[in-house]
């Protein structure tokens, strides 16, 4: 149960984000660390070392690789 509503407040991306770096855009200026760039799970999560922000691919997303 903890683990879904830790997911419940996860910045969902879509392929047309990535690839995913922390801060986001939404985040306030006064409280940025520096950019980090995000390395999806295989289960397309990741989560910021710098302040926890949760990341999530919304469902259907379609990865392509480089």
């Amino acid at each position: 149960m903890a683990n879904a509503a830790h997911l419940e407040n996860a910045v969902e991306l879509d392929g047309k984000d990535l690839p995913a770096f922390c801060p986001n855009s939404a985040m306030p200026v006064w409280s940025s660390h520096p950019r980090v760039f995000l390395e999806m799970s295989h289960d397309g999560k990741a989560k910021c070392p710098y302040c926890g922000t949760v990341y999530a691919l919304k469902p259907g997303t379609v990865v392509h690789g480089h």
